[in-house]
């Protein structure tokens, strides 16, 4: 690791010497000394945040001020203001900045139920992302995934379990979402009383979820009821409670206005009804749907002055510097109005302690080294372990580790895409379901086979088995086993290798981070050992050692650019950009006991990096025939599917059956899947059934004919380790369902059609298949005195709720006790229950607790009354459920509530 003594490129120290050059320049000139002379005041450590970023303002030309509005605001050398891009996330860990712990996707961390734990995450994620920056600042480096403002987390209600987007929140529930957000967003922002750690930004406000094919383009017309008791409530409460700093705007339009530049919810509402103090930021590129998709308005100027005096300060884009000036000049905004907007954002940049001594700011300490450290990853189990969901067993689990042949099948089992969902960092060490299960019974024989591909029509390279170590040797006579890597800081594999080492296996996924990433980590990378994240090459070469003769298919693939020599001649040539993974193959003729010369090349150039180098064997048998073998010469059958990031996320342009530009138009798992499962249970084994997905699937089958089904979700790194301590008996599964798992024929309400009617528990009159907040145990648990301290109460009169739980069962476990509320005789349309409170507990065996609840009749039983454009809280009788599930109710009580 480089020494972090150095002076920080861009640092106070920097601009202080900026300053004082000034200064010099003045007098030298014969200028009187004056308060133009001396240290400027907005490095002046006495004065407040606010001044000292309005004084620095000040100092701008306009066109200036226009550039540092956008999210890759340049630096201004003059003043010492070094570049600084906006651009960060940290979804579930700190993404696209390389090496970074890797947390369970979003949807994940919402199905522990869990909000201490909510709050250890975020410590972490917010504990590498400061380690990060400054390690970045270090080397002179302030690009786009290297700064302190995050825009995470994405608190949108998951309202329909079509969108793909639906993985990055906390699921359906207003209650659910702004609990789990409000302990993420302290996390991230700290708990300093000067200096926030990073900046959390809420997103995307408001009322955003999906179609994304459409959402340059619809305008959201929910009922005022729905939006303010579904859409809005989780982002009041980040503000109100949270104190969360930013606030991303949506794409699309709501009652006719861009969300990116809307009066009744930027200025209206955000900073109105609820005294919002930070600041707006567009999502990427929306200030120019303004013009050029919703057109709103004509031209950029005029969508740039309506976004800037209705609240956005920050444009994700590249609209505001060419046409804020141009705006101005036209009189369609004051420079007034933009020195108050840029003021804003340079609070906060200051607020983060970008322009003070180092040594004045608690954060800027953390070490490098805090980056996927072990506690970390030890962190990242614990929390997949507590985000799978049990949802059907019939006896079989856990496994019991006697078992002697274990086939592990389906498409999702060896896939580190699996594990990470979208918006991910780079782990050091991912283990997949395949290796956790392996390592988890290590005297067991675990054969696997793929079987199908995740979905059909796509072409997979994954699907292709790594050439195994044994099979590779960095040169003749050697006893190693791999293939001599060369790592050069070019894209044409030019100059000295900056890293020179032999690996077992060509199968990486970098993404957007280094190949060199988790050396720093470590903090091995020193000098010539350190590779950029873009635009580097490798060369791989040794020798291939097939074990019996005949007719191979090698194969290569990558993002970016390839070629393979054998024997010294070229047999696959892609050396091409690319903006996807993509495959080649060449069929050989390769004798047992022979050696061959083997060479790949690679480039990447911009963004994702990834490489494999694949085979397959002669008289290999078709997968799927292959995947029915194995199990039926096993004694379990533990298929692993579902869905990955490849096939449902953000604006995607996949389009398989099933899927549509990111969103699913099909509920099933894929019909691959489908028929290879069918096929796997006619072997008459016993099939365990393991999903990964960031959505709700309908498995009306599975639930019907196979004996257990676990949801792992998208778990992180460490989500194999996860699910073999579930599949085992090592961990206990206790997560519980944030979205309802509908039927595969149940006909949910048109996708783009915004009202709560029929969707999510709170309106879903059907039968679910699995509904909202079920999961089940290894043990069982008994509920009994369900009591309140008052059965009256006044709108405003707390109220204490207790029950006990005893874990009635064998073994100790987590029992997720969940509180609702229902109103017996609404006089308006209500929600059908609501969740209103939720604790996690581990008993032990014949261990009983007895639980509190804290209900606040103006808060937990309001409704939106639409006549009179405000909350309300009806005087009637309500019911609080106490239970396992919002289905599974073991306790209730009456209320009744008074004017």
């Amino acid at each position: 690791m480089n020494d972090t003594r150095r002076e920080d490129p861009g640092s106070p120290l920097r601009t202080i010497i900026a300053a004082v050059l000034l200064a010099a320049s003045a007098q030298a000139l014969g200028a009187t000394p004056s308060a133009d002379t001396r240290a400027p005041a907005y490095l002046d450590l006495d004065r407040s945040f606010e001044d000292r970023a309005a004084d620095l303002v000040s100092r701008m030309t306009l066109e200036e001020k226009a550039g540092q509005m956008q999210n890759g605001a340049p630096a201004i050398e003059r003043l010492g203001v070094p570049a600084y891009d906006w651009w960060n996330e940290a979804l579930h860990g700190v993404a696209r900045a390389g090496a970074a712990t890797v947390f369970p996707q979003a949807i994940g961390m919402a199905a522990t139920f869990d909000v201490p734990l909510m709050g250890q995450i975020a410590t972490v994620i917010s504990d590498e992302a400061r380690a990060k920056h400054h390690e970045f600042a270090r080397q002179g480096q302030h690009g786009r995934y290297q700064g302190l403002t995050f825009w995470s987390p994405n608190i949108n209600i998951f309202r329909d379990p079509r969108w793909g987007r639906g993985q990055e929140t906390y699921g359906e529930d207003p209650y659910l979402t702004a609990r789990m957000g409000v302990t993420f967003v302290k996390g991230l922002q700290g708990d300093d009383p000067k200096y926030r750690k990073l900046d959390a930004t809420a997103k995307h406000f408001a009322v955003h979820s999906g179609p994304e094919a459409d959402r340059h383009t619809f305008d959201a017309r929910p009922s005022q009821r729905d939006l303010y008791e579904t859409y809005l409530p989780a982002f009041e409460v980040l503000v109100k409670e949270g104190q969360v700093d930013a606030v991303m705007g949506a794409y699309n339009r709501v009652y006719g206005e861009s969300a990116s530049g809307s009066k009744f919810l930027l200025q209206d509402t955000l900073r109105g009804q609820w005294g919002f103090k930070g600041y707006v930021v567009s999502d990427c590129w929306a200030i120019v749907d303004i013009w050029k998709h919703h057109k709103i308005v004509a031209t950029p100027e005029e969508a740039a002055a309506l976004a800037v005096k209705n609240g956005t300060q920050l444009d994700c884009g590249d609209t505001y510097t060419p046409s804020l000036p141009v705006a101005v000049k036209k009189g369609l905004i004051t420079e007034a109005e933009i020195d108050h907007a840029l003021t804003q954002l340079f609070t906060a940049r200051m607020r983060l302690g970008m322009f003070d001594p180092p040594e004045k700011v608690r954060w800027a300490g953390i070490p490098y080294s805090v980056n996927q450290a072990p506690a970390h990853d030890a962190l990242s189990r614990k929390v997949a372990q507590e985000s799978i969901v049990l949802l059907k067993n019939d006896g079989v689990l856990p496994l019991s580790r006697d078992t002697r042949r274990i086939a592990v099948v389906g498409p999702t089992a060896d896939d580190t895409m699996a594990l990470l969902g979208n918006y991910y960092g780079t782990p050091a060490a991912p283990v997949t379901i395949l290796q956790g299960i392996r390592e988890a019974v290590p005297n067991a024989q675990v054969v696997h086979a793929r079987g199908v591909d995740l979905v059909e029509g796509r072409d997979d390279p994954a699907a292709t088995p790594l050439i195994e170590p044994q099979y590779l040797r960095p040169e003749k006579g050697s006893s190693e086993r791999g293939l001599r890597g060369e790592y050069f800081r070019s894209r044409d594999l030019s100059g000295k290798p900056a890293l020179v080492r032999v690996d077992s296996q060509i199968g990486f996924r970098w993404d957007r981070g280094s190949p060199t990433d988790n050396l720093m980590a470590r903090g091995e990378a020193h000098g010539g050992q350190s590779v950029p994240s873009d635009n580097f090459s490798i060369r791989w070469s040794g020798q291939l050692l097939p074990p019996v003769s005949g007719s191979y298919q090698l194969e290569a693939s990558a993002n970016d650019g390839f070629r393979l020599y054998l024997d010294g001649k070229l047999v696959l040539d892609q050396w091409k950009d690319s903006d996807r993974l993509r495959a080649d193959s060449a069929t050989v003729t390769l004798q047992a006991g022979r050696s061959y010369d083997l060479k790949l090349e690679y480039y990447d150039g911009e963004r994702d990096a990834g490489v494999r180098l694949a085979w397959r064997m002669p008289g290999a048998k078709p997968p799927f025939e292959e995947a029915l073998q194995v199990a039926s010469e096993s004694d379990v059958v533990i298929f692993v599917g579902g869905l990955t990031g490849d096939v449902e996320g953000e604006e995607m342009t996949v389009s398989y059956p099933g899927f549509a530009g990111g969103d699913r138009t099909d509920m099933r798992l894929p019909a691959t899947q489908r028929k290879l499962l069918e096929a796997l249970h006619a072997t008459g084994k016993p099939v365990v059934m393991v999903l990964t997905a960031g959505s709700a699937l309908a498995v009306d089958w599975a639930k019907q004919n196979l004996p257990a089904i676990v949801m792992a979700w998208y778990p992180g790194q460490r989500g194999g380790n996860a699910v073999a301590d579930v599949l085992f008996g090592d961990a206990n599964p206790a997560g519980r369902l944030p979205v309802t798992f509908y039927k595969a024929d149940e006909k949910l309400p048109a996708f783009d059609d915004y009202s709560m009617q029929g969707r999510t528990y709170r309106y879903f009159e059907g039968e679910a298949l699995y509904p909202f907040g079920h999961g089940l145990s290894y043990t069982t648990f008994a509920y009994s005195d369900l009591r309140l301290d008052r059965a009256k109460a006044g709108p405003k009169q707390p109220v204490t709720a207790t029950v006990k739980v005893r874990n009635s069962g064998k073994r100790a476990g987590d029992e997720v006790v969940q509180l609702y509320v229902r109103a017996l005789d609404p006089k308006q349309p209500r929600a059908r229950k609501e969740l209103r409170g939720f604790q996690r507990v581990t008993l032990q065996p014949g261990e009983e607790r007895a639980l509190t609840f804290k209900l606040d009749p103006s808060v937990d039983l309001r409704y939106y009354d639409e006549g009179a454009k405000s909350y309300a809280v009806d005087a009637g009788s309500y019911e609080v459920q106490v239970g396992a599930s919002s289905e599974d109710i073991r306790a209730k009580a009456k209320l009744s509530v008074t004017k």
